[in-house]
């Protein structure tokens, strides 16, 4: 008998008890379904993760120094040579430092806020957009200008709608100019990345009252040149400190890629748990299948009697058992897209089906089916036929 006959046959028996069928195919469907749910929500979640890393640059090297005592120290100046000596690796440099929480007042309104102080070059190293305004310049860090730059969550909180550029602010008690007013990025929420100050690191040294500075944000040309770019910077740093111990560099393209293997592992817990699903529909499969055997097993006797093989019984069950499995998998594909796109609303995640996703699961279904459903096709294959005449 050929497969094309095979599955006719296990269509017709499909649809002669459609209840049975459905529940059936159930696990399948469910299985499926959370699956591609999942793994559609866990690359939502990675690549919304990835792009916002890519939008601060994957040229992006963080140094951070502990120093080890006494005088000896890299100053932003030495830095910034080792910069401007190597143009064709290097685009940027910029000083950072964090300032304690401060209180930003403007005439009734206040608020508290995280405040950075860092240099010109910071705005092209981060690729900042201003809502209006200017970012600092290089006059603002040389001349310790007292000029800041607000996110869009100062400028709704504060000013309520009046132009802040050219108000004077309070910061920790310090008298500030505003100059820029920083593009929305976050719907101007508390402590999202509209919630910051900027203010030239010069002026940050006279406000914590602390001259050495212990991080750097460092951009290359590319990412191709990332490697010679932290290779360079550390040389430097060597030179003075001796050991890696004393500092640490910190690249973008690493952070990206630990964050790739991070949600990979996590997307792989998530399919193995949604896995068990599948298994307890193979399961169930398989004991469907063991009922069917049961009930023809007349219907075997009859066609061993008439010719036919042990092959063709053993395929007959097999393509009934693997095509039940391949419509709950269609189902559960379905299901599982339709599901992901309401889920990720739900949750403000663009959830992406993947194509590669789909077309496995689709494939783990039908393998499922014929994996569970070989045991009761070959039961049937092996029955007497003499034995099978006689089954009442």
């Amino acid at each position: 008998m050929s497969l094309k006959q095979s599955f006719t046959l296990a269509i017709k028996s499909l649809m002669s008890s459609k209840m049975r069928s459905i529940l059936t195919m159930l696990g399948i469907i469910i299985g499926i379904a959370s699956v591609i749910i999942l793994t559609s929500l866990m690359n939502g979640i990675t690549n919304m993760i990835l792009d916002q890393f890519s939008g601060m640059g994957t040229e992006l090297i963080t140094v951070s120094i502990s120093g080890r005592g006494g005088n000896r120290r890299v100053e932003p100046e030495q830095i910034q040579a080792l910069v401007d000596e190597h143009p064709d690796v290097f685009s940027g440099m910029s000083p950072m430092v964090s300032v304690p929480m401060q209180t930003v007042k403007y005439k009734t309104e206040s608020l508290t806020s995280s405040c950075t102080a860092v240099s010109e070059a910071y705005k092209d190293i981060r690729n900042l957009e201003m809502g209006s305004g200017r970012f600092l310049e290089y006059i603002d860090v040389e001349r310790r200008q007292k000029n800041c730059v607000i996110g869009s969550y100062q400028a709704k909180e504060l000013f309520d709608g009046e132009n802040p550029i050219g108000q004077a602010i309070k910061i920790g008690g310090a008298t500030y100019n505003v100059i820029g007013v920083l593009e929305e990025q976050a719907e101007s929420q508390e402590s999202s990345s509209d919630d910051i100050i900027y203010i030239p690191y010069t002026t940050a040294r006279l406000l914590t009252r602390n001259s050495f500075i212990s991080t750097y944000a460092i951009s290359a040309v590319d990412t191709d040149k990332v490697d010679e770019a932290s290779g360079l910077v550390e040389k430097l740093l060597l030179k003075t400190y001796t050991s890696t111990d004393y500092f640490s560099i910190i690249k973008q393209t690493e952070v990206m890629d630990m964050i790739n293997e991070i949600t990979g592992t996590m997307t792989t817990a998530l399919v193995f748990i949604a896995g068990i699903s599948l298994l307890v529909g193979g399961i169930g499969i398989m004991n469907i299948m063991l009922v069917s055997v049961t009930e023809r097993t007349r219907e075997i006797g009859i066609r061993k009697s008439l010719g036919a093989r042990r092959f063709d019984i053993l395929s007959q069950f097999v393509v009934e058992a693997a095509t039940s499995s391949a419509i709950g998998g269609v189902l559960g594909i379905i299901i599982g897209i339709i599901g992901a796109l309401i889920v990720g609303n739900i949750m403000d995640i663009t959830a992406v089906p993947t194509v590669s996703g789909v077309l496995l699961s689709f494939g783990v279904s039908a393998l499922i089916g014929v994996a569970f459903g070989y045991f009761p096709a070959n039961k049937a294959s092996k029955l007497n036929p003499i034995d099978a005449l006689r089954y009442d």
